[in-house]
């Protein structure tokens, strides 16, 4: 009987402990003491690691704003220079037209005084007796100042227009070729030539000629002439060579060149 209630006492001592219920405390601080006397875990590493790596990133974002507020401090500096400047601009340019402003409306109070300004100045005229007549005293020049400017004017045109026309003029010129061909290879051809060449008009110059086989024994004249444009032309020129129809079957232009 004294045994049985020995037990019931301890089970009534360990009931009423609460160490049971504070098991996850003691299993922490048992895990930190292990911790504390065979170094830190891998995963306590790997925590210390990526908190150093945060503050690291930290700092480095802290230094670029740092820099970047700069940047922008140096920028707003300029552009207060920059808007000083201006303002000083703003202010020179007010002033110059204050000035011009004032300038134009002292010229429209005062339109006679311009007037007067550009007026053609006139002549003194030292009067040395009183007794003169008013017909001596010319107060606004004499008619003769216009007649000597005319005159002056007249005969610098007059020299203008002479040396103009001893001026040689620029005559247009051109340089054709002709092929004149004979009826067959019975026509003289040295005839033939000197009909070609008896054709003389003013502008006209003939040159050098020679003889072009054509086919069958028959031979074309070649010959060369210069002429001034404004005087002859290649249908005044095919039309008087055509009338030598007795040796001249027909007359074509080779080349035709400007000088």
């Amino acid at each position: 009987m004294p045994k049985q209630s020995t037990k019931m006492s301890g089970l009534q001592c360990l009931a009423s402990e609460n160490i049971w219920f504070d098991k996850r405390c003691y299993d922490e601080a048992e895990k930190c003491f292990y911790e504390g006397a065979n170094g830190p875990s891998t995963q306590a590493k790997t925590a210390l690691q990526h908190k150093g790596s945060q503050l690291k990133r930290r700092h480095r974002n802290s230094s670029s704003h740092a820099g970047g507020d700069q940047e922008l401090v140096s920028r707003m500096k300029s552009m207060e220079l920059e808007n000083q400047t201006l303002h000083k601009v703003v202010e020179e340019m007010r002033a110059a037209l204050q000035k011009l402003e004032s300038r134009v409306a002292g010229l429209e109070k005062s339109p006679a005084a311009v007037t007067c300004s550009k007026a053609a100045p006139v002549k003194q005229v030292k009067v040395e007796n009183g007794d003169d007549d008013d017909d001596d005293v010319d107060l606004f020049g004499s008619d003769d100042d216009d007649e000597e400017a005319e005159r002056i004017k007249q005969e610098r045109l007059d020299a203008y227009a002479a040396k103009k026309s001893k001026k040689p003029t620029l005559i247009a010129k051109s340089s054709i070729l002709l092929d004149v061909k004979p009826w067959d290879d019975e026509t003289d051809m040295g005839k033939l030539e000197e009909c070609v060449r008896s054709v003389q008009m003013d502008g006209l110059l003939w040159g050098a000629s020679k003889l072009v086989p054509v086919g069958y024994g028959i031979k074309k004249l070649q010959i060369n002439c210069v002429v001034e444009d404004d005087k002859v032309g290649t249908d005044i020129l095919e039309e008087e060579l055509t009338k030598f129809e007795d040796f001249i079957q027909s007359i074509d232009v080779a080349a035709f060149n400007k000088i």
